[in-house]
């Protein structure tokens, strides 16, 4: 069905179903909602690039995934979180335009992005602590959001995160009432402002217990599986190994596992197990009992609320910058218990 079929179906002039597929104010709520509901029974989807004029907008948002291996980009994580920005675009009838970036690279395509007009906006993800791309898109006057924060951004800016340092302080502080004195952290890239902040909760924790920070203890890389197994099979070989590791990802919890059963060791018994982003559809944390103890947040749905605040601020540009600070959940699963000796 056409523009000019729809019209015919409802009665109405081409201009005022138009109109009102594109948001026009003078269009009365009522013929609106019924323009709407008709559109959506007949599988009627405005063309975009008409659209585009009629509004001057270009009905797109923009993602720039750096091609460099020292963004925290390249796993499920990023495909559950665009798949969930993807949900409130469609809702908005936005388009989603993906281009790839070596890393200096990034601020041209911007430019090019902002010069052309092809995108409204720009979702950016994987903050680093002082991320160039925040006032590259502050100068260039466009609307953009941000999947985490910067800490050494100044100014306000959209920005949507999980309380990262309260989640792992909270992690650390339960492993601790267990009884584990030795605790160790496999860590993200700590450039991340993610990464960042949860070795700022760890430490404050066993700070607070009288405890020392041990770098033996303690990784920081590219979150993959091999880099769980292979960070907890050197730390267990150690003469005074951990009895429990704090984890920023399931996907390197399983490395984690892996390790742990390799050295003749149970999970949940010998050794206790925390991670983060559990939450994610192809790496589904057990069933009824979760598998893995964890600091539990949907990505997929911090990518749905994130997009839904970037396109508010498109269609409403002088609005103030919005902040979302979501809290995880701490949800007990097998992988805790104890610390060895102590019941």
């Amino acid at each position: 069905m056409n523009l000019k079929q729809l019209s015919e179906h409802l009665g109405l002039s081409q201009t005022t179903v138009s109109r009102a597929l594109n948001g026009y104010p003078e269009v009365s709520d009522a013929t609106r909602k019924k323009v709407l509901t008709a559109a959506r029974l007949n599988n009627y989807s405005p063309n975009t690039r008409a659209k585009g004029l009629a509004t001057g907008r270009a009905w797109a948002i923009g993602h720039i995934i750096p091609i460099s291996t020292k963004h925290e980009m390249v796993n499920p994580i990023f495909g559950d979180f665009i798949a969930g920005a993807g949900e409130s675009y469609a809702a908005a009838g936005f388009d989603m335009t993906l281009r790839l970036a070596e890393d200096d690279h990034i601020e041209t395509l911007y430019r090019e992005m902002a010069a052309k007009r092809n995108v409204d906006g720009i979702l950016v993800q994987g903050p680093a602590m002082d991320d160039e791309r925040v006032h590259i898109l502050q100068d260039l006057g466009m609307p953009f959001a941000v999947h985490g924060r910067a800490s050494s951004a100044t100014t306000a800016y959209n920005w949507l995160d999980v309380n990262n340092s309260r989640a792992f302080e909270r992690a650390t502080n339960f492993l601790l009432d267990l009884g584990h004195q030795r605790i160790a952290l496999i860590n993200g890239l700590e450039h991340m402002d993610f990464a960042y902040r949860r070795r700022g909760g760890y430490e404050t924790a066993l700070s607070a217990r009288g405890l020392a920070i041990d770098p033996q203890i303690m990784r920081a890389h590219e979150m993959t599986e091999r880099y769980g197994y292979t960070s907890t099979r050197d730390m267990l070989s150690q003469p005074n190994a951990p009895t429990a590791f704090l984890v920023s990802s399931i996907i390197v919890a399983i490395g984690v596992r892996r390790a742990i059963e390799e050295a003749g060791l149970k999970m949940g018994q010998d050794i206790s197990v925390i991670t983060h982003d559990d939450d994610i559809s192809y790496f589904r944390n057990g069933e009824e009992i979760p598998l893995f103890t964890a600091t539990h947040s949907s990505v997929r749905e911090a990518g749905r609320i994130l997009a839904q605040i970037l396109i508010d601020q498109i269609t409403n540009p002088t609005a103030p910058p919005v902040h979302r600070l979501l809290e995880a959940q701490l949800m007990v699963g097998q992988s805790t218990g104890p610390a060895p000796g102590r019941t």
